[in-house]
């Protein structure tokens, strides 16, 4: 049981959690709660005299330094800064996506600590430093968390435009006593998860060359053209990456008919039909092709085997851009089969060969390729495995973890195909594994007792959200890094001639 001490400065705010905490014996954190007093004086001397604690908590009522926070909002710190230190607070992120799950609104900044009321321009100069809120607290009592887990949360009740004296901040009051009654057990949650775990990194992880040269491409294409740089869907499947190339200037599209025509138009690593490139031709666009040089081997060996007459069975998931410009290659002449009974389902008079989606998981796809060729047995298939190395790689990778790990997180958007096969076959080999886009989405609840996490992530996912993970982890306590490497990634593709210079 975890011990989670809990600091706040007013008697109405320590009455109002008090209020709000479970009294459930089996609550897997074991909750304190005192009063500092007002101001960093009174919070330096509790400070210095605090009961035993493995996780500990500032919390109560805060003041917003910009217009973005609102009455009865929360503001985790992601810093505490206090005269000239600042103390980081590495598992804000995953404190906060607990309170949206919670319901509750929460957005992540610095916190400043002050020893009078802030007003006036004071209040903007603090906000133009990059503060979000203010408190006279928290400081003292950062410092004197030692490194142990520690979180400051501040729920707004004034803002620049509703100073702390005035009428206006009755209904902030009000909201902001409301929301504060509700964040004592989101504390308790973030308490139990708190501990030392060994982190088993897979490898290979993240960006495959297929991705990187896509990326670079627009990147490039931003360069040499300027914004703004139509995108047809999202250039790779993450979010993190399509909001990145959008602040710097790209478009992302569902189709042709939203470019203006003549418009420079990149086309995703999915690849697309050859309808899409005739409507491309017909608008005049400049059309720079970021396809995946794997997918576009698939589209080769499909009009390969069409021209000879074969049905061309595609094994994939119905609506993945991938297929869809895969069929579009050999209209009335190819056909999806999802799993093994769709196999079932194939005409028997025609003569068969069979293609995957690069982003299948390796096991289920080989069985339904039995499948096929179980009831066709001259069906020919890829003359090599269409399942890219880089979707196979990542794959072993994670069943190397898998099986050592309390739970397994793999970092990818819920629309990649190849970051859902990651957590699936995590799971198969017996795993808890759940996919997230980013710290955010890890629910503290999975990481409670977990004492060995396993993480990768999908082809499309950036290095950078992996690292993130990591830090948000190091906020709940000692974190031990090791790698599992099951292959060496080398191969990187040339870029197109129209964004080499």
């Amino acid at each position: 049981m975890t011990r989670l001490l809990i600091c706040t400065a007013l008697g109405v705010e320590a009455w109002v959690l008090r209020r709000g905490l479970p009294t459930d014996p089996a609550d897997p954190a074991e909750v304190t709660l005192i009063r500092t007093g007002m101001g960093p004086a009174r919070a330096a001397c509790t400070a210095a005299r605090l009961p035993e604690f493995e996780a500990l908590a500032v919390t109560g009522f805060g003041g917003a330094l910009d217009e973005g926070l609102r009455p009865g909002e929360v503001l985790v710190a992601s810093e505490v800064r206090f005269g000239d230190r600042v103390t980081p607070c590495p598992s804000a992120r995953l404190l906060a996506g607990e309170f949206a799950r919670a319901g509750i609104s929460a957005q992540i900044g610095p916190l400043v600590t002050s020893d009078h009321v802030v007003t006036g321009t004071e209040r903007l100069r603090l906000a133009g430093s990059g503060a979000r809120a203010v408190d006279m607290e928290t400081g003292p009592l950062a410092v004197a968390a030692g490194g142990r887990p520690f979180a400051a949360v501040r729920v707004i009740v004034d803002t620049p435009d509703r100073a702390l004296r005035s009428r206006a901040t009755v209904s902030g009051g009000l909201a902001a006593r409301r929301t504060l009654g509700r964040v004592g057990p989101v504390l308790m949650r973030w308490a139990a998860a708190a501990g030392p775990r060994r982190v088993l990194l897979a490898a290979p992880r993240s960006f495959c060359a297929g991705v990187e040269r896509a990326i670079e491409i627009v990147a490039r294409a931003l360069d040499k053209y300027g914004p703004p740089v139509y995108v047809r869907k999202q250039i790779v499947h993450n979010r993190h990456v399509v909001e990145e190339l959008e602040r710097q200037g790209a478009v992302f599209v569902e189709e042709l008919t939203d470019v203006p025509s003549g418009a420079v138009t990149i086309f995703s690593a999915h690849g697309v039909g050859p309808d899409v490139r005739a409507e491309a031709a017909r608008r005049d666009l400049q059309v720079i092709d970021a396809t995946c040089p794997l997918v576009a081997k698939v589209h080769a060996e499909a009009r390969r085997f069409a021209a000879r007459g074969d049905l061309v069975v595609l094994i994939g998931h119905a609506g993945h851009e991938e297929v869809e410009g895969t069929l579009g290659e050999i209209p009335d002449r190819g056909v999806l089969v999802e799993n093994v009974d769709d196999v079932a389902a194939l005409p028997a008079d025609r003569r068969v060969a069979y293609l995957m989606q690069t982003t299948l998981a390796a096991d289920e796809a080989g069985h339904i390729a039995a499948a096929i060729r179980d009831r066709f047995p001259g069906a020919e298939g890829p003359r090599t495995d269409d399942i890219c190395y880089a979707t196979t790689n990542r794959q072993r990778a994670v069943q190397a973890v898998a099986g050592h790990a309390d739970v397994v997180l793999v970092v990818g958007s819920a629309n990649s195909s190849n970051s859902l096969r990651l957590a699936e076959v995590a799971a198969r080999e017996g795993a808890a594994a759940h996919l997230i886009d980013d710290p955010g989405d890890i629910v503290l609840d999975w990481l409670a007792g977990a004492r060995t996490v396993g993480l990768t992530a999908g082809a499309s996912a950036p290095p950078r959200l992996v690292e993130a993970v990591v830090m948000a982890l190091r906020g709940l306590g000692r974190v031990t890094l090791e790698e599992s490497r099951v292959a060496d990634e080398t191969i990187s593709f040339t870029l197109p001639l129209k964004v080499r210079s």
